[in-house]
């Protein structure tokens, strides 16, 4: 299979057609290799529009909601970023061609293990892979100039959202299924501002569900 032939298919068909218009999005996805972050029995599905399953329950996210949440996010060459659910590091790839560093957080040691090396063979020496709780961050690292939530989450725990910097952005999906909306949030004056921005469906990372509560 021609993967690089495969590569720009992708961007042109499934990526420029939903609106994303950054030339260091469209950059990164025709430079990332996906096929070298899916197991090698799903290298064939690496550039068709679809999620890939890389663990039980675990995916590597579908190319066109992941460049318009990478568009999104804004990010620049002076960012430093916290990935959160790092996966098998596809969008750590992404991110280190767009930011100045990344932190990407997985709780899964498998997968973080994988990322590392996959990573470091491709030549991506300014990603850091760390483990621990997604939903508690990363917070030896931060503040953070962008936080990435690479996947579906019910809510942004406070936690996570008290290691941006100040003027720093989070881009998140909340909800579930195809009435999910991917949202900004902006750390101005100390408090964090909200924005909801479009409907998109992404797979849900373990960890986020909102705790039942009870009423009397």
């Amino acid at each position: 299979m021609d993967f690089e032939a495969a590569r720009v298919k992708m961007v042109d068909n499934q990526i420029r057609t939903t609106d994303v218009t950054s030339h260091s999005v469209l950059n990164a996805f025709l430079s990332v290799p996906r096929e070298e972050f899916v197991p090698a029995g799903a290298r064939a599905l690496a550039y068709v529009d679809t999620d890939v399953e890389v663990a039980p329950g675990r995916f590597v996210m579908e190319p066109s909601p992941l460049a318009k949440l990478l568009q999104l996010a804004a990010i620049t060459r002076n960012d430093v970023v916290l990935e959160i659910g790092c996966g098998t590091g596809y969008t750590a790839g992404l991110l280190s061609l767009l930011a100045s560093s990344v932190v990407s957080l997985e709780v899964d040691e498998t997968l973080a293990a994988t990322a590392t090396e996959t990573l470091s063979r491709l030549g991506y020496d300014n990603v850091a892979v760390v483990t621990g709780p997604l939903e508690k961050g990363y917070a030896p690292e931060a503040p953070y100039d962008l936080i990435f939530v690479g996947g579906a989450v019910d809510h942004v725990p406070a936690d996570i959202l008290a290691q941006l910097r100040e003027g720093g952005r989070l881009v998140a999906v909340i909800g579930h299924g195809n009435a999910s909306r991917a949202k900004l949030f902006v750390k101005e004056g100390g408090a964090v501002a909200e924005n909801s921005h479009f409907n998109t469906a992404v797979k849900p990372l373990p960890g986020f569900a909102k705790v039942a509560e009870f009423v009397f």
